[in-house]
Formats: C-alpha cells, structure tokens, sequence
C-alpha cells in the first residue's frame, strides 16, 4: 500500500499526534503544558484550529488561530519576499579602440547608471581589420576604464583577448 501523500505546513488539529503540547491560545498568552486533547478542546471551544507552529522544540509548541488566514499570511509573506528579491544582470558595453572622448564619455555614464543598479556589466572592446595589429591600444582603453570607475566597481574578470575582441567584466562594489 503506498503512503499517503505528504501534506506540506504545519500539522493542525487532529494531525497533532504528541501526548502534550505547549499552548498559546488566541490572544497570543501562554497556556503552558497541557495534554494534546484539552488543548485541541480549547480551540475548538473559540471556534479556531489548533496549529503546531514549533514542531521541534520539546514539546512542541501549538498556537489557537484560524489556519486559512495563517496560511494566506504565509503566502503574502512569500509573495514579498520574492518581490523584493534583485537579479544581477549582466550589461554589456561595446567599445572600439580609437573611440572618442565624448563618446567614451556617453558610454561612461551608461555604466555609472548600471552600477547604481546594482548590475555586474561586460566591457567588449572590438578591434576590425588593421586594429589587431596593436592590442596595446585596446588595453591602454581597458586600464583607463578600471582607473576611472576604481572607487565604484571593482574588476571581476581581468581584461584579455578573445579572438578579435578584448573582454573585461566589472562588479559594483
């Protein structure tokens, strides 16, 4: 015969199966200690269920509430926290090694923006045609990015070829 299913929260009211429980009643007071049945008679006397809330501590501790609005509760809970919860994304910015100053400039405030987002952003700088015959150019670019966004990001991901492009990854610090 295969087990039934497992039911997933707190166990309440006849699922309560220790012989003595800790009891707070509706009012949020301490009963204390009493036997499992007089503290399921308790709340069905108020018209609430029983819920263990503390399960492991010894003995556990059940609480007088009505579980449909614990349970709504809970899931509220949940819902906020998973709301407030950031991702980290990934930007990417392209670059060219003989990029101009006011374009370096637009591009520089991009990432500013992208740092206070609190996300992690990619800086590809692609070199075409005769640009690959001097790499040291693109690296000097990539320096002189790490020296200007030091005291906002640091770099997580140091700046080397790949292929025709030049990566570095940079973090908010």
């Amino acid at each position: 015969m295969p087990a039934p299913p497992s039911k997933d929260g707190p166990r309440i009211n006849d699922e309560i199966r220790v012989p003595r429980v800790l009891l707070i009643d509706h009012n949020g007071e301490k009963q204390g200690v009493m036997p499992t049945s007089s503290a399921l008679e308790a709340a069905e006397e108020v018209g609430l269920d029983l819920v263990e809330v503390s399960p492991n501590s010894d003995p556990p501790v059940c609480k007088i509430l009505d579980y449909g609005k614990y349970k709504f509760q809970e899931q509220k809970k949940k819902n906020e926290a998973r709301k407030r919860q950031k991702t980290v994304e990934i930007k990417e910015i392209k670059l060219r090694p003989n990029i101009d100053i006011h374009d370096y400039e637009v591009k520089a405030k991009a990432m500013h923006r992208f740092f206070e987002e609190g996300d992690k952003v990619k800086v590809t700088l692609r070199f075409r045609g005769r640009e690959m015959a001097h790499p040291e150019l693109g690296m000097k670019l990539l320096q002189q990015v790490k020296t200007d966004f030091e005291p906002v990001a640091k770099v997580e991901y140091e700046p080397r070829m790949e292929g025709r492009q030049m990566i570095m990854i940079l973090a908010p610090r």
